[in-house]
């Protein structure tokens, strides 16, 4: 069965398309190819456009001509304007969401009391699945202001993207608790002190709990969870909502992959997680492929001809790329068979390949060059 052909093109240019999301291994170019995907649909497409990248790299701001990225998107200015599109790009500081969330849900005295509190401190700033949760806020208050044409969002690493689809239902589980239930009991009956937390309305689970957090930490805990108990309906709220947005027709998931075992396998894994979830796959990006433009000649004749050459001892610079192209040849095959993994797995997804760069993208034009190579024909 012949794997059905992405067309880049078509996906960017259907006005329904509202969010394009990039997802993959790391190190397999989803950052460049987010940032020409948005470059493609401002220009060509005349879209108003922005690419939120939530992988700490500063690639995407070097190579849209950006001094630096933050938590509010820019507008890249070097591009063409002439189909009447804009550019624009962000970086997630997840921080800064979580501050913006609380101070748009609560009072100016809360959000102080919140902002002052070493667990939420923490929490904001390096708590694992904090950044998931708060990547899942931004790209819903991105998607409610009605501003963009289209969003592209540059995710982690696959495993860490898995993370950005779980935010919602892992903050739900969280919500719902039995810690945490307790811990809001004494603030929902009257605010008793963190003393009579921990006698015997919790019995032995709070004292096992205090022996391994620490009264300080549990106080701190207890505090912040009274300080968010107001805030904690609408954090399952959007965490819902959003999780429907990427499983609405408006969005569509590309999986972005190198020919390598790996990095495959990571794509197979997660588009298998997109289908069980409902979500709409778009297609395969199979990126830095490598091809030769003859064709005609097989890795064992162009050896042949090179030994041949080596034994009558003339023309050993044909000889050797006689060699080059048997090798480039062997490592197209391998590539080929790597990518049939996933063309079988999924025989429906569509698919189209980015051919190795000679250097990597670091400006503007580098970036239309690998748009054009997405949205070109097989």
């Amino acid at each position: 069965m012949t794997t059905p052909h992405l067309d880049v093109d078509a996906l960017l240019a259907d006005p329904s398309t509202k969010i394009v999301v990039c997802c993959g291994a790391g190190g397999v170019g989803k950052t460049t190819t987010a940032a020409a995907l948005g470059l493609r649909a401002a220009e060509v497409h005349g879209r108003r456009t922005v690419v939120l990248t939530i992988d700490p790299a500063r690639r995407l701001a070097q190579s849209m001509g950006l001094t630096e990225l933050d938590n509010t998107p820019r507008q890249v200015k070097a591009i063409d304007t002439e189909a009447g599109g804009e550019l624009h790009a962000m970086m997630l500081d997840m921080k800064r969401t979580f501050d913006e969330v609380v101070e748009a849900h609560t009072t100016p005295q809360r959000a102080a009391e919140i902002f002052a509190n070493p667990f939420y401190q923490a929490m904001s700033s390096t708590f694992s699945g904090t950044q998931e949760y708060m990547a899942m806020e931004k790209l819903g208050q991105l998607r409610a202001t009605d501003e963009w044409d289209l969003i592209v969002v540059d995710t982690p690493p696959s495993r860490s993207a898995l993370d950005f689809l779980d935010a919602p239902a892992r903050l739900s589980r969280f919500l719902d608790g039995r810690m945490l239930r307790m811990l809001l009991a004494p603030a929902r009956s009257g605010g008793r002190s963190m003393f009579s937390l921990v006698t015997a309305s919790f019995g032995v689970f709070s004292r096992a709990v205090q022996k391994i957090l620490g009264a300080q930490l549990l106080t701190d805990l207890s505090g912040f969870v009274a300080a968010l108990d107001s805030m904690f309906g609408g954090f399952r709220q959007r965490a819902d909502e959003t999780y429907r947005i990427l499983q609405d027709p408006q969005t569509s998931f590309l999986l972005v992959a190198a020919p390598e075992r790996d990095a495959v396998r990571e794509a197979a894994y997660f588009a298998e997680r997109l289908v069980t979830e409902r979500m709409p796959l778009a297609g395969l990006v199979l990126n830095r492929a490598h091809r030769t433009e003859m064709t005609g000649m097989s890795a064992e004749r162009a050896e042949s001809a090179a030994a041949a050459l080596d034994a009558a001892g003339e023309h050993p610079v044909t000889a050797d790329a006689l060699r080059i192209h048997a090798a480039l040849v062997r490592l197209t095959e391998r590539e080929a068979g790597v990518a049939t993994t996933f063309t079988d797995a999924f025989p429906a997804v569509a698919a189209t390949s980015v051919a190795a760069q000679p250097a990597d993208v670091h400006d503007v034009d580098g970036l239309r060059a690998i748009g054009a190579a997405l949205a070109a024909a097989p």
